[in-house]
């Protein structure tokens, strides 16, 4: 649940009674004279106690106690400095408030009228998304959830609509990412799945294990036949924009809601938190959820391939030879890549419904993350310009991507002897565009975004985020869908 938005458009004053104050105003080198803030003679007391430059809150936020008892921290916003730099600092600034707990927050945005619908955007959306707290299992939780935010010197006649739709499309991702592994199962997930379809008006349909065999979807089956019970099932959800026509986007998520790495066990440095390798569904989730949201013209076609990978008697073996949904035969090197085996069955049910665009998330390879770190996750794609798309949308939304290449030739190290492709290779070093050209097989040309989640969990939060566990992925697509629809 998001904190309820308040709006004034004057500027905050003395009478509104006020415990935690988030001062935002644009970088100054020195305070115009006409320009007054709450709290400004603690500001310049602090500033001069610590030797600080006013221009510095641009890069570290402060905060003092006003001598009416309110915490009040003040940080300026560079707008020549990319938009994750911007929402970092405010996230920085918030987390001083935050720390005490606050039911309700205060922003006060100052500037012209355009730097402060610029900073009441910013400020607003940071705040719903760390306002909100996620599930944990403790007694006593560390800190209640935001109830309220009141914004001081803009309003937005929307209520900051698309804002509210994205954050809340974010919360649900990190919020199932983050249940545990014995309360999240391929079950129960599947259970949540279809009461939110219900609740958003979304149709649902499910392929379960039984239906999966009689289709031949056996790149899927090898994954989920090592699990005790027969509850993995590939699900299909479905949100119509309310016309008979227009664009439709297929978005595809892995949900592994625990992986041990099958035969290939997995160390316990590299098995810990792999209950969220199930990232990629509750990304493409927290995606639809956003543009039902938010209303967005388009029909969407959601893919969530959940299971777990898991070892027993039955579980898939390294040189193993299954069929795929697509007639495709493959080689099993390494249990431990199930992702795109999942995957590749999934792609190929998306691409029947022959979607105007393909767009897959899944925590996929380990090389990515060796290759990026947890700062940027990796797109790849058979169309350059939604490469050129993809980039510009990682800077603009405050989620950063970088770009891989996936040309013909890299093929060549998944040839096998005995099948038509092989699932990967032993070495991993570039493993991230192996397991791209290999999903590649699954698509038949339909324009297609592969995104390799390699962000999704950054310690001490990224950007907009706060939390490890980050949703990256949400705020890309819906920019990105926005993108999609005016070209």
């Amino acid at each position: 649940m998001l904190a309820t938005l308040l709006q004034n458009n004057l500027p905050i004053d003395e009478s509104v009674k006020a415990t935690h104050i988030l001062v935002l105003l644009p970088k100054l080198e020195k305070l115009p004279s006409k320009m007054s803030l709450p709290g400004e003679y603690a500001l310049k007391a602090l500033l001069l106690r610590r030797e600080m430059q006013l221009g510095q809150i641009s890069e570290i936020p402060v905060c003092a106690n006003l001598q009416n008892g309110a915490l009040c921290t003040w940080v300026m916003v560079d707008f020549n400095k990319s938009v994750f730099e911007q929402h970092t600092v405010i996230r920085k600034a918030l987390q001083l408030l935050l720390e005490e707990g606050p039911t309700q927050i205060h922003l006060s945005v100052h500037g012209n009228a355009h730097q402060k619908q610029l900073l009441a955007k910013l400020a607003v959306y940071v705040t719903w998304i760390n306002g909100a707290v996620l599930p944990v299992r403790k007694l006593r939780a560390e800190r209640k959830p935001l109830e309220s935010i009141i914004l001081h010197g803009h309003e937005d006649p929307d209520h900051f609509l698309l804002l509210h739709a994205q954050a809340e499309g974010n919360l649900l991702a990190r919020g199932l990412t983050g249940l545990p592994p014995n309360e999240l199962t391929p079950k129960t997930f599947r259970e949540q799945i279809e009461k939110l379809a219900h609740n958003e008006n979304w149709k649902y349909e499910e392929y379960d294990l039984a239906t999966l065999r009689k289709l031949g979807a056996g790149a899927f089956v090898a994954v989920a036949q090592g699990s005790d019970t027969e509850d993995a099932a590939i699900v299909h959800l479905q949100r119509s924009n309310g016309k008979k026509s227009g664009n439709t986007v297929a978005l595809v998520g892995k949900g592994i809601c625990y992986d041990t790495g099958g035969h290939n066990l997995k160390p316990a440095r590299f098995m810990h938190g792999m209950h969220e390798d199930m990232n990629g569904s509750a990304v493409a989730l927290g995606v639809l959820l956003a543009a039902t949201r938010a209303d967005l013209p388009i029909n969407i076609d959601c893919w969530l391939a959940i299971a777990q990978n898991h070892i027993s008697p039955r579980a898939y073996k390294q040189n193993d030879v299954i069929t795929a949904l697509n007639g495709t035969t493959i080689e099993i090197i390494h249990t431990d890549a199930e992702g795109r085996l999942v995957l590749a069955d999934t792609l190929t049910l998306a691409e029947k419904q022959k979607p105007d665009l393909i767009i897959d998330f899944a925590t996929l390879t380990g090389s990515l993350y060796t290759a990026l770190g947890s700062r940027y996750s990796g797109i790849l794609s058979n169309r350059e310009h939604l490469i050129q798309k993809a980039l510009a949308v990682g800077k603009s939304s405050g989620e950063r991507v970088c770009a891989f290449p996936m040309d013909a030739d890299y093929e060549a190290d998944l040839e096998s002897k005995i099948a038509d492709i092989k699932q990967c290779t032993l070495e991993s070093d570039y493993d991230h565009i192996l397991a791209a050209r290999f999903l590649s097989r699954f698509i038949n040309d339909v324009p297609w975004l592969h995104i390799d989640l390699s962000a999704y969990n950054h310690k001490g939060g990224l950007g907009a985020v706060g939390t490890d566990i980050t949703g990256f992925g949400v705020a890309w697509s819906i920019a990105f869908l926005q993108k999609f629809l005016t070209n």
